[in-house]
């Protein structure tokens, strides 16, 4: 499993941006968004002397973190959301989100439903990934969280590209629901924390 760095080794390294650009790749899953955009502007952030509101600990970063990731473009935002895997996904997977996603044995006709709903939201969601906190669940409670978020009350196989409604990027349930999937990365990067044995 992935480790941190000390917290005092992370502030006063001499490789400030890069220490934070890891940190955030492991608490939030790497993506290019966080090396080009978000670490670099809050190591800038952090060597401002007028900035006074240094965190104090990774629970801090993660809140900085979020303020920076929350004012990103939609486009770039969609992009850091699509650094997660899918949910059910068994291969390629960080060494935390295997964990998470596999603390319980999950059966074959699960990740296969996992794998048809994570499809079906990618219609009706271009440009973005299912993301939630499982917080603990089995990969079959999240089911039927992605059948209600999709409005899908039926058998998954009689689900249609054609018959999917789509949100087009940018409208506003697309918004809606990239600004939840972006709260869902917050909360996962805050219990993996735990997780780690950090604070």
């Amino acid at each position: 499993m992935a480790a941190l760095a000390q917290w005092e080794d992370l502030i006063t390294g001499p490789q400030l941006e890069g220490h934070i650009a890891d940190i955030l790749s492991i608490l939030f899953e790497p993506t290019n968004i966080l090396i080009t955009h978000v670490g670099p502007a809050i190591a800038t952030q952090l060597s401002d002397p007028a900035f006074t509101q240094h965190p104090k600990s990774y629970q801090d970063l993660i809140d900085l973190s979020a303020s920076h990731i929350e004012k990103l473009h939609p486009r770039d935002r969609s992009e850091f959301i699509r650094g997660h895997p899918r949910i059910g996904e068994v291969s390629n997977l960080s060494a935390l989100s295997a964990a998470e996603q596999a603390s319980k044995k999950t059966p074959p006709e699960v990740l296969k439903q996992l794998e048809r709903l994570n499809v079906i939201y990618e219609w009706s969601y271009p440009r973005l990934r299912y993301v939630t906190f499982v917080n603990g669940r089995s990969r079959a409670e999240i089911v039927p969280e992605m059948k209600k978020l999709l409005g899908i009350t039926g058998d998954l196989d009689d689900v249609t590209q054609e018959s999917t409604v789509v949100w087009n990027e940018g409208s506003k349930e697309w918004l809606t629901e990239l600004n939840r999937s972006v709260h869902a990365t917050i909360l996962i990067a805050k219990a993996r924390l735990d997780a780690l044995g950090v604070i």
